[in-house]
């Protein structure tokens, strides 16, 4: 029989976690009494440097059920490090994880249909929105502009798929082959190439608590993906500058010529505006040169992308 560890990412997360934990023991127990997964099957919470009582409730849990583990970072390594810690530390326990998140948007339902998929040969099972009724005309906008985005500048991603998975124990071991520090598991996940499928749900309103993933964060993410997925926008740079250049060669033909039939050029407004959108794009360029600049840097240099501080699990 299949072990299933459930690995849910925690930051500041104290209002949501005992409802989290009552939902995610009804979901384990039906299925460990149905036959569907092992009675070794766990829920490990993976705080991540958490400043409030995060770390205590996990704990608490732990002592009352030895179905919930718990994993404490050394501090605050950002939603990707966390979960890539939960699922690397459980690799080796279970038969196959599903990482979802603490505030109980995730349809727990889902989690059936994914691990039947499992069993049929599955190694990867994405957790794919059905529809996005309930965000806002702006979330939803930002939110599907975001995954176009990743995709139009190269990142293979599936579309409206968060971190909501099922890797099997050969999935986890491919993915613990890719070394770089600057994770975008959305990207990284689909490049391991093993046998997939989808489950579709629909995500629900968060229980309590703040979203973790605001707006600029969303975007920051997507920065991350792009450029650790893709050399697509430095490519994008070069042939920019080349019809830059021909258009500047074409401009100057142009002005030339009508100088030479006595037409008279438009005073000083051709070269402001020339420098001024120079300059901009010459920025723009050395920007997105420099983002890629400042991830060989960090990568170079080999930090761990995260320190485990704290393991909770079975008997401790």
């Amino acid at each position: 029989m299949n072990t299933l560890y459930l690995v849910i990412p925690c930051y500041n997360e104290e209002e949501v976690l005992p409802e989290t934990a009552k939902r995610l023991r009804g979901k384990m127990t039906a299925l460990i009494t149905g036959g569907e997964i092992s009675a070794e099957s766990r829920v490990v919470f993976v705080d991540d440097g958490s400043r409030d009582r995060t770390w205590s409730l996990i704990e608490t849990l732990h002592r009352e059920d030895s179905l919930f583990s718990g994993i404490g970072l050394s501090r605050n390594r950002g939603h990707q490090n966390a979960l890539l810690a939960g699922l690397l530390t459980v690799k080796d326990m279970a038969d196959c994880t599903i990482s979802l998140d603490a505030d109980l948007q995730d349809d727990l339902d889902a989690i059936d249909e994914m691990v039947a998929k499992y069993k049929e040969g599955c190694d990867i099972v994405y957790g794919v929105r059905s529809a996005r009724d309930t965000d806002t005309r702006f979330k939803r906008y930002t939110a599907e502009s975001y995954y176009r985005f990743i995709r139009a500048f190269g990142g293979e991603v599936v579309f409206n798929h968060a971190d909501y998975r099922l890797l099997s124990k050969r999935a986890l071991e491919a993915l613990s082959e890719y070394q770089e520090s600057a994770l975008f598991l959305r990207g990284m996940v689909p490049m391991i190439g093993l046998r997939s499928d989808v489950v579709h749900y629909a995500r629900g309103e968060r229980f309590a608590g703040e979203t973790k993933y605001p707006l600029g964060k969303m975007i920051a993410l997507a920065v991350d993906g792009i450029t650790s997925l893709s050399v697509r926008p430095l490519r994008l740079i070069t042939l920019s500058g080349l019809i830059l250049l021909l258009a500047t060669l074409v401009l100057t033909i142009v002005f030339v010529t009508q100088h030479a039939l006595g037409t008279p050029i438009w005073g000083w407004r051709i070269p402001t505006i020339a420098i001024f959108g120079n300059s901009g794009f010459i920025l723009l360029c050395l920007g997105i040169v420099g983002e890629y600049a400042g991830k060989t840097y960090m990568e170079t240099k080999r930090r761990p992308r995260f320190l485990v501080d704290r393991v909770l699990h079975k008997d401790d």
